[in-house]
């Protein structure tokens, strides 16, 4: 009588242990889905084109473009109205830093793509009337919006976007960029 406890804790313990080790499925709860913003869907503006492409990275920066204009001749800034040597074709870009650090967002590296093989560079003139920004940078899971202005020959065929982000902190040199196809 005196051993009963410690077979009965012996039975006790090799029943449970036997039981977990049958295969059958484990009543463990499921992980909730997580959580989304509910941001307001807003109208295209006026003249723009909605753009559904993926989102790409390059180096620490996510982006996704969303908008896109093109065939403006000129366009009126805050003190002032300007004309296109040839055509403005304006990019409307999500660009945003899901990492821990801070990261660098230079609009003058960001290039359109024509199908004649031409990369072109922002205009810097509109992107300045336009209050857009050159250089900024983008904190630890920033999210911004902006446009990117250039200024492409009239009877260019837009192709798409190479977009550039800053390499991860402590790599040196440039990123190789991403492309978003908007032909």
């Amino acid at each position: 009588m005196r051993n009963l406890p410690k077979t009965l804790t012996g039975a006790v313990l090799a029943t449970a242990l036997l039981t977990a080790c049958s295969g059958q499925p484990s009543a463990a709860p499921s992980p909730s889905p997580t959580p989304t913003y509910q941001l307001t869907p807003r109208p295209v503006r006026p003249g723009e084109h909605p753009v559904t492409a993926a989102p790409v990275t390059d180096g620490d920066i996510r982006f996704q473009v969303i908008g896109l204009q093109t065939g403006l001749s000129g366009f009126v800034g805050s003190h002032g109205e300007w004309q296109a040597k040839g055509q403005y074709v304006v990019v409307r870009i999500v660009a945003e830093n899901p990492g821990r650090t801070n990261s660098r967002f230079v609009a003058g590296r960001q290039r359109l793509l024509t199908a004649d093989g031409t990369a072109h560079a922002v205009d810097r003139f509109a992107q300045a009337i336009k209050r857009q920004p050159d250089t900024l940078p983008l904190g630890a899971e920033v999210r911004i919006e902006m446009d990117l202005w250039f200024d492409v020959p009239k009877d260019a065929k837009i192709t798409g976007v190479r977009l550039y982000g800053d390499p991860p902190l402590g790599v040196g040199g440039t990123t190789q960029g991403a492309t978003v196809p908007l032909g």
